[in-house]
């Protein structure tokens, strides 16, 4: 995930973790025709991209959900204990619940089918380096319909008004230049907030704290999909 302090033109240093050579392949020709997105390196099982992860220290790990020796599940998770810093997108060709909410469970902050288009791909790694969280929409249905309020999971600290506000719109899918747009106040501002709210949450990445957010009954399920169509600047 790109730091506040990270400049411009820095380029996105991307591992990706994917145990078939042919789509490994593909995916690496695909984010090398990228000229803001640089393959650091590959990893062909979970083990692997540990150690590489750990090694080369990418922005993003694309991670593959079943892999030899060690699942991207149990490898998203050491990697998130070791570099929190280093988020993982997952890019897999399973949609089962089992799969998806223990991966989000473990870190990740993001998750594509591989029905997804190469540009969807190409787009996702760059809002994941923008500090958004991008889902398929199969994906986002089950996560935002799985966590409902009085779950029972232990309380979390509470938000402030604006803080939720704030955690409501990252729900809706904005990025953070329309909600820095929708709630006047800079990029830099919404990025501090969101790195309070998820030090608060103790959430790893934006799914996470909207997850908890709707476990909590901050976020209603039935208000969100509304914002985006009176934020200035339009849709995502």
């Amino acid at each position: 995930m790109r730091s506040a302090e990270a400049p411009e033109d820095a380029r996105v240093r991307v591992l990706i973790a994917e145990d078939h050579a042919l789509v490994r392949d593909g995916i690496r020709e695909l984010l090398e025709r990228q000229s803001d997105i640089e393959v650091v390196g590959e990893a062909a099982d979970g083990e692997e991209a540990v150690q590489l992860a750990r090694q080369l220290q990418p922005d993003i790990v694309l991670m593959d959900i079943s892999m030899p020796r060690l699942n991207g599940v149990e490898a998203t998770r050491i990697i998130k204990q070791s570099s929190p810093h280093i988020a993982v997108l997952v890019l897999s060709a399973y949609d089962d619940d089992a799969y998806v909410f223990a991966v989000f469970e473990a870190g990740a902050a993001g998750y594509l089918l591989k029905s997804a288009k190469s540009i969807e791909v190409v787009d996702a790694v760059r809002a994941v380096w923008q500090g958004d969280s991008p889902l398929h929409p199969s994906i986002a249905r089950k996560v935002l319909r799985r966590f409902q309020p009085g779950s029972g999971h232990p309380a979390r600290e509470a938000l402030s008004t604006r803080e939720r506000e704030l955690l409501r719109l990252v729900a809706c899918g904005m990025p953070n230049h329309q909600i820095a747009m929708h709630l006047a106040m800079s990029v830099r501002t919404v990025q501090s907030h969101l790195s309070h709210i998820f030090t608060k949450l103790g959430a790893a990445s934006r799914t996470e704290a909207v997850i908890i957010g709707l476990r909590e009954g901050w976020i209603q399920l039935d208000a969100l999909g509304t914002e985006e169509e009176t934020a200035p600047g339009g849709n995502r």
